[in-house]
Formats: C-alpha cells, sequence, structure tokens
C-alpha cells in the first residue's frame, strides 16, 4: 500500500473530518454509525481539530457541521467503561475549547441536535439552523439533567424556554430554537446564510475578532471557572444512580423506563 493510500484511508476513518478553504476551517462530525454522538474518540478529534484551528493564522475561524441527518445524537451511551467523571470532564474541556478559541466558531446546522448536541450548539458564537433541524434537552428522560452543557446553553436561552425544555425533554424546531435564542438563525439554505455570514467576518481583523469575542464569552468563561467542579460531580452521581441505569438501558433497548408513565388525555 502506498504511503497515500495509507493517508487516505487514515483520513477516511476519522470521525471529525478537517479541511481549511478560503480562510475558514471546517469541522465536520461524521460519525454515522452512532449519528456524531459525543464518544471519547470524536471529543478527541474534535479537540485536536480546534487546536489546529488555533495554530493556523491563515485560518479566520471555524464552520462546526455535520454529514447526515442528524448533527449530534448527545452521549455515547454505548461507552459505559471508565470513569463517568473523566468523561465529564472531557465533555467540558471541549466546550471550554471552542468558547476560548480566538477565533469565531459558527455553526451549520441541517438535522437533529440532542443532549451533549445542544451544548456543541451553545458554545458556538453563532449557529444557523436549516429546516430539517430540530433539538431537544432530553437528559430529563434518561434520568439525568443537564449539567455540564448547562454552562453553554443556560447563557444562550430565556428562563422561561430554560424551564419548559430542560424540564419536559420535548423536540422543538429552528424557528422555536431561534426566538427563543438558541441558535442565532432559522434558514431555508443553511450552507447560504453561513457562506454570507463567513463573507462578513472575512471583513473583520484577526485582532478585532479574538478581542471581540472575549467581550461576548467573559461571563461564560467565569461561570466554568466557578461551577464546573460541581456540575461534573452532579453529572457522574446522577449517571450512577439506578434511574439513571435503568433510563439508558431503556433508551438502547428502544423501550419506555419503568418509572416513566403515558400521557393521560380526557
Amino acid at each position: 500500500m502506498s504511503n497515500g493510500q495509507h493517508m487516505t484511508d487514515v483520513e477516511a476513518d476519522r470521525y471529525v473530518r478537517y479541511e481549511v478553504n478560503r480562510g475558514f476551517a471546517t469541522l465536520t462530525l461524521d460519525s454515522p454509525h452512532n449519528r456524531n454522538a459525543i464518544s471519547g474518540r470524536l471529543v478527541d478529534e474534535l479537540l485536536q481539530g480546534l487546536r489546529d484551528a488555533a495554530a493556523d493564522n491563515d485560518v479566520r475561524g471555524v464552520v462546526l457541521t455535520h454529514t447526515g441527518g442528524t448533527f449530534c445524537a448527545g452521549a455515547d451511551l454505548s461507552e459505559t467503561s471508565g470513569d463517568v467523571g473523566s468523561r465529564t470532564r472531557q465533555m467540558a474541556d471541549l466546550l471550554r475549547a471552542i468558547v476560548e478559541l480566538p477565533k469565531p466558531v459558527i455553526a451549520r446546522i441541517d438535522g437533529h441536535v440532542r443532549a451533549g448536541g445542544m451544548g456543541l450548539v451553545g458554545a458556538c458564537d453563532i449557529a444557523v439552523a436549516g429546516p430539517r433541524s430540530t433539538f431537544a434537552l432530553t437528559e430529563v428522560r434518561l434520568g439525568l439533567a443537564a449539567s455540564i452543557i448547562s454552562l453553554t446553553v443556560l447563557p444562550r436561552i430565556d428562563s422561561r424556554a430554560a424551564s419548559r425544555y430542560l424540564l419536559t425533554g420535548e423536540k422543538f424546531g429552528a424557528h422555536e430554537a431561534e426566538a427563543v435564542g438558541l441558535i442565532s438563525e432559522s434558514a431555508e439554505d443553511p450552507e447560504d446564510t453561513v457562506e454570507e455570514l463567513l463573507d462578513q467576518l472575512r471583513q473583520a481583523s484577526p485582532q478585532g475578532l479574538a478581542e471581540s469575542k472575549t467581550l461576548t464569552t467573559r461571563s461564560v468563561l467565569a461561570d466554568f471557572d466557578r461551577y464546573t467542579d460541581e456540575l461534573t460531580a452532579q453529572s457522574a452521581r446522577l449517571f450512577e444512580s439506578e434511574e439513571a441505569r435503568e433510563g439508558m438501558m431503556a433508551f438502547l433497548q428502544k423501550r419506555p423506563p419503568r418509572w416513566a408513565s403515558g400521557p393521560v388525555r380526557g
């Protein structure tokens, strides 16, 4: 096998593809077997992509997007081995890396976003979603809570929406996501809309972008400093609980958990 063929196979095997074009790096979630779920490998590759973008002076910003009909299905529940606290800390590190990156990060979404995927959307500076997009904070239906991702989701959405969607776990569409502040824009053609935004960003100086981003992320990073340890502990406690074990097993077995009851209609 030639070196060129080997590199092609390695790239094809990646969960996150990295490409640079016209001053912007695109990180594409490409893990179709688990609907771009947040596995340890996907997090590692995303972090590496962010480091590569930060180190490249020719990269003005980052576009975070996906293949398939799901942007991100949330945590990979098949990964049950290892320390829960370490996995939660890894997720916190990823969200913080997006927020701290001294370059704008733009989410381009046209698919489903669930649980931990919502944290990724909240961490991005700008988010554009197409008509196939749906969103849900489903942790409550698994016996969990949106612990770590609350650090990036709660600063984005209004308090009434936060109470509703964290408590019900119900799904909502792109127009509602825009109305409550989770995304910047609901667009019929998210790719075209993002390209228009990139043209606007190309007119800004790298220094101006970096310093302006610090103004918009200061309070979010302060909450990371203040609450990450507490939320990591909460997440670990919930993951190890009997209710969460039942909720996650029911999800994997595609059945209702024992503690769920159906709707009552008069």
